[in-house]
Formats: structure tokens, sequence, C-alpha cells
């Protein structure tokens, strides 16, 4: 406020000065000449009053108006200087994983080919044990079928022995042999005690 006044006093003073000049010339003169040069330093009065305004909002006004615009742009920059360098941390561990992603990628690749050697070992023990179940299994209903076609044969066996036996005796069996057997029989009961 006290820069303001003092600021105001070099220029009123001058003006003022300018001022009682003119009109004192103005009056020596006399008549139009007078009123037209009075004009001018009214015209003069006016830019030295502007000019001391312009120079008062310039030095009071603005400045804040400037510095806080100042100060906007200061936080920009250290905002951005800020996420730059995050950027650039981010950027150097992207590339320090990058530099070992071969190294995961081999050792991934040996990993997994000793998985898979394992699982082919595994499976390959796993086919041996079912094969030799499966001959295990086979062999038994083959020595099932075996012993049913076996015994199927032996009942075949035995009633095509009956069947020959039958058809021999039918053969052979007349009516005299019948009473023979008969006869015998029938003493051969007479014979035991009841």
């Amino acid at each position: 406020m006290k820069r303001s006044l003092t600021i105001l006093r070099w220029i009123a003073a001058p003006a003022m000065a300018l001022a009682f000049a003119t009109v004192a010339l103005c009056a020596e003169e006399g008549g139009s000449s007078a009123e037209q040069t009075a004009g001018e330093v009214f015209k003069w009065i006016h830019f030295i009053i502007l000019a001391g305004v312009a120079y008062w909002l310039f030095q009071k006004v603005l400045p804040p108006v400037f510095r806080r615009n100042a100060d906007k742009i200061s936080d920009s920059i250290t905002k951005a200087t800020a996420a730059k360098a995050e950027a650039e941390q981010k950027l150097r561990a992207a590339a320090a994983k990058l530099a070992s992603l071969e190294q995961e990628v081999a050792h991934f690749r040996a990993q997994a080919q000793n998985e898979a050697a394992a699982e082919l070992e595994r499976l390959r023990g796993m086919t041996k044990t079912d094969l030799e179940k499966v001959s295990i299994a086979a062999q038994a209903e083959v020595e099932a079928a075996e012993r049913a076609a076996r015994v199927e044969l032996r009942a075949l066996a035995a009633k095509l022995a009956v069947d020959g036996a039958e058809s021999l005796v039918a053969r052979q069996m007349t009516p005299a042999v019948q009473e023979a057997m008969i006869n015998s029989f029938v003493q051969s009961l007479q014979g035991r005690p009841n």
C-alpha cells in the first residue's frame, strides 16, 4: 500500500505540474488556441493517469496472479518429474525382468523336459504293470475256458458213451435176453433175506 501511494505521488506530481504549465501557457496565448492546448494537456493528464493505473495494476494485482500461475506450473513440473522418475524406474525393472526372462524360459524348459521324462517313465511303468495284469488275466481266462471246455468235453464224452452203450444195449437186447435178465434178477432176489 505504501509503495502504491509513493508511485501515485510520483505520477500525480508531474501530471499536476504539466497541467498548471499548460493552463498558464494557454492563458498567455488567449482564445481558441488556449482551448486546443488545454485539450491536449487534459489528454496528457489522462494518459499519465492511465499509465499510472496500468503501472499500479502490473505492480500490485498481476504479480500474485503470475506467482500463482508460476506455482501451478512448478507443481506440474514437479509432478511430471516424479512421474518420469517412476516411469524410468519401471522401465529399468522391466528391462531387468526381460534380461532374466531368457534364463527363466531356459529353466522352465529344462523343468518341463525333466517332468516329461519322469511322466514318460511313469507311463512306461504303468503300461508294463497293466500288460502284466492283462497277461495274467488273459492266462486265467484261458485256463478257465480250458477247464470249462474239459468239463464240457467230459460231459459230452459221457453222454456219447451212454448213448453208444444204450444203442449197443438196444441192439443186443432181444426178447430172449430180456427174459433171461429178468429171471436172473428174480433169482437173485429170492436168495436174499427180506
